[in-house]
């Protein structure tokens, strides 16, 4: 559905204005878009055409004035009067955030974690096609999830030399997290997504977001019990 969204033109001229403004652009900023993204999205399941700051500010929860400083840090979007056009303003958030193409992906891992991600079908729906997954386990080598085979673990450099993959995904315990991404580095991954719960170091060039469960269930523990 959303890759069939995002076939609404954007020329050259406006790209290339949105891929110069991100290089200045802060990681606060970008860390709101995806937000922005899934609810312009619900928006036009909805069949709204158009939208006001003040009427997103009310579904997203920040001020209506972040909201037109966040989108005016890409170019013009809205129309002072008017709103923006939902379709428009949702192509080109997708475009910010380069969901205007899609990415060969490999999961590294295939315990629950990574088998919870082969199996939410949303990122094949939005360009991320799961190309293959790897685990040491010799019981889970040669099953499939939704018709993609965990392979043994020692086949993916070969793999990766045979494949241009984009995006690797890291679920393996940590002490073979490290090893995990060197490989994939090494083997011409550019974004790394970790979910091992360990510090990784990757090289000038290659994107890593790490997600930390343990990190964030803490941080609600905190909330919980602060009564500041």
């Amino acid at each position: 559905m959303y890759k069939g969204l995002l076939k609404t033109s954007i020329t050259n001229n406006e790209w290339g204005r949105v891929m110069d403004k991100k290089k200045q652009i802060s990681m606060a900023v970008i860390k709101r878009m995806p937000k922005y993204y899934r609810h312009l999205a619900e928006l036009l399941r909805n069949d709204v055409d158009r939208i006001s700051s003040e009427e997103l500010s009310e579904r997203i929860g920040f001020t209506a004035s972040q909201i037109r400083q966040d989108f005016n840090n890409f170019g013009s979007f809205g129309q002072q009067g008017y709103g923006y056009n939902v379709r428009e303003l949702f192509t080109k958030t997708g475009a910010i955030l380069g969901l205007d193409r899609s990415y060969k992906t490999v999961i590294v891992g295939a315990g629950n974690i990574g088998q919870a991600i082969a199996n939410y079908t949303r990122f094949q729906k939005i360009g991320f096609d799961l190309m293959a997954i790897f685990d040491a386990n010799p019981k889970l080598i040669g099953l499939k999830i939704r018709d993609v085979e965990i392979k043994d673990i020692d086949s993916m450099e070969e793999f990766l030399s045979k494949n241009e993959i984009d995006i690797g995904i890291v679920c393996v315990p940590t002490t073979v997290a490290q090893k995990s991404v060197d490989v994939l580095v090494e083997g011409g991954v550019e974004g790394i997504w970790n979910f091992a719960p360990t510090d990784i170091s990757v090289p000038k060039g290659v994107a890593f977001e790490s997600v930390h469960l343990s990190d964030s269930l803490l941080t609600l523990v905190y909330l919980m019990n602060d009564k500041g």
